[in-house]
Parts: C-alpha cells; structure tokens; sequence
C-alpha cells in the first residue's frame, strides 16, 4: 500500500470514530506536510459533527502577574525582576466581568500566576461575588493547589478548571519546571475531574527536547484523563528567561497536534490560542480550520494587560470590542459564526458513518 493509501485509510478510519494507537498518531505526526491539508479537513469535518459549527467565546481577566514558580520559559517567572507585577482589586475585577456579560459571553476565565496572596476564601469570595452579579459560567487557571481548595472553588460556584499538562515527559517537566513534578500534576488534574469541574489540559508544542513520541503521548495523556477542554499552543520564551531566543516560527505541527487531538477525543472544546496568532497573522484562523472551535478574548484592562507578560509579541492587544470586532468578521470569513452561549462539552454523539 503507498503512503498515499495508507494515510486516507488511516484518515477515514479515524473519522468515523475508530480508535487510534500510538502508532497511527505518530504516522501523523511525522507524515510528510503535502498531507497535512487533509489531516485538518478530517479534524474540521469530526469537529463539526461532534462539537457543530460555533465558535465559542470565553472571555479572559489576567487578574494577578504574581507567580511563586520559576518555569525556564516563562515571563512571570519569580526571578523575572524586570515584570512590573500586579495584582487587580476586586472591584475591578468585578467590573471587568461585568464587562464580559455586557459583551453577550456567557464564560469568564479566571487567570493568574501561582500567586499565595490569593487565599482559597479571597477566591471563594471572588466566584460567589461574579455568580450574583453576573451569573457567568466560570472557569478558573490558578495552577495546583491542595484537593481542599478545589472541592472549597466547586462549592463555591466554580464549573471548570484549567491546568495545562504542558508535556508528558516527567523528564522534561522538571527541567521545565523547576521543584514541580508530573505526576502532581496529573494527581490534580484527576482530584478537579472526580470534583465535577469541567477541566481542561493541553500542551505546549516545540518545547526544547520534545519529540514526536512525547507529543504522541501528550495526546494519549489527554485522551486517558478524558479532558473536557485542550489547550493546546506553540512554545514560545520570554526573552527574561533562561531560555530566551528559544521558540519556533513554524506552526505546522502545532496545527497537526490539534487536528489529531480533535480525531481523538471528538467533542472536546479546543482552543485557537492567542500564541498562534502572535506566530502567524492567520494562526488562529488555520486553527479553527483544523478542528478548533473556542477562542479566548483578553478582557484584561489595557494598564494591566500589557504586564501579564508570559511570552513575547502577544497578539490579543486594543480594547476587548475592537478585537470582538475582528474576531466576527475573521470568524464569518471561513464561514463560521459566534456562539455566544456557555459551549459546555457535548455529550458523546456517535460519529456519522461515511460509506
């Protein structure tokens, strides 16, 4: 059978919902780029059978630049000296989440460092304030924290979590990641599942030392944890960090992580992340080509936006209606529409048989 053969073949039986092993993701990791069209029309097309034709919004609030890690890549590193660090008040907070509902969204995300002066009751307090107030769906990215304190977010109101995995590699983790561990990670990854949360993993694609065969398990790992949200992005580091000048400009692989993620877990919610778009104007567009169908506006306000300075040459800057404003007309121009509702993860629907 020539390549050619083998990889529609592979395509069509992954599209109809058989499972995929290890080896049939690596073959379309390491397949030669003519086939990638086809690998992101499959992806588009079990996306919208599985998730539909919306792409939902979720609107972002950067609240604290804090963060008590010392990832190798990160702006908001604790050794970071050069970050002019912030911490927004509730009140703006609660406004900017007022602003989020004015906009017509339905979801805010809760983001910031790993960042102690936020107490489980500071946050508690936080999620019941914007539930009265706004009555939006509320995901959380604090990083890890103690069972307790996510059981205390969930009882308090919280629907999902966000803590990205970012690769499957212990190895690769800890140089990554200094004094933090893998299997932590996993370990709440599976407390914030048994709690309910919706939750989300993902990677980051092109890390130093990464190969096809750890991003082939980081699919895998997203798949066995059963993760209702993928975010999945290109590696790229802040000039401040020890690994500055460390990063890549090509977005292939990235786009075929995500279109393979898409294969495998069906209806899952994945976003087109802003680090696509800083790599390519199109970046985020080719995303939601290849089986994305979230995107994550930054209603983080202006003075503060700038400082949440994770990686270089972010895209998501101007006001939180300018970039609705591009984001519709960029999204009608591959034939797509807003959807403005929560976008909460289908349940499973059986794939359409193609004869």
């Amino acid at each position: 059978m020539s390549m050619s053969d083998r990889i529609q073949k592979l395509l069509l039986q992954a599209e109809i919902g058989k499972p995929m092993t290890r080896e049939d993701i690596l073959e379309l990791l390491k397949m030669p780029g003519e086939y990638s069209v086809d690998l992101f029309e499959t992806a588009d097309r079990v996306r919208q059978n599985d998730v539909g034709g919306d792409i939902y919004l979720r609107g972002i609030i950067e609240f604290s630049n804090f963060c008590q890690r010392n990832c190798l890549y990160c702006g908001l590193r604790k050794a970071n000296d050069k970050l002019d660090r912030y911490r927004m008040t509730d009140d703006e907070i609660l406004k900017t989440a007022r602003d989020i509902k004015s906009a017509g969204l339905s979801t805010v995300v809760l983001q910031s460092g790993e960042d102690p002066y936020y107490t489980t009751t500071r946050i508690c307090t936080l999620i019941h304030a914007i539930k009265e107030e706004t009555g939006l769906v509320i995901t959380l990215s604090l990083g890890e924290r103690p069972a307790q304190d996510y059981q205390a977010f969930a009882e308090a109101g919280a629907n999902r979590y966000l803590l990205k995995h970012e690769t499957a590699s212990p190895e690769l983790y800890h140089y990554l990641r200094p004094g933090c561990r893998l299997d932590r990670r996993i370990s709440c990854l599976k407390t914030l599942k048994a709690l309910g949360f919706e939750t989300g993993t993902g990677n980051m694609v092109g890390l130093p030392g990464q190969t096809h065969e750890i991003l082939a398990d980081d699919l895998l790992l997203m798949k066995m944890l059963d993760a209702d949200m993928l975010g999945i992005g290109p590696f790229i580091a802040h000039p401040d960090t020890p690994l500055a000048g460390i990063g890549q400009d090509d977005i292939e692989l990235t786009l075929r992580v995500i279109a393979i993620a898409r294969l495998l877990t069906r209806n899952t919610n994945i976003p087109a992340t802003t680090a696509l778009a800083t790599l390519h104007p199109h970046g985020r567009l080719q995303a939601l080509q290849a089986g994305a169908n979230v995107v994550m506006p930054d209603f983080t306000p202006s003075q503060y936006k700038t400082r949440y300075d994770i990686y270089p040459g972010r895209a998501d800057v101007g006001s939180a209606t300018d970039i609705l404003k591009t984001l519709e007309k960029d999204v009608h121009s591959i034939g797509r529409k807003i959807g403005y509702q929560a976008g909460h993860r289908p349940t499973r629907r059986t794939s359409k048989v193609i004869h």
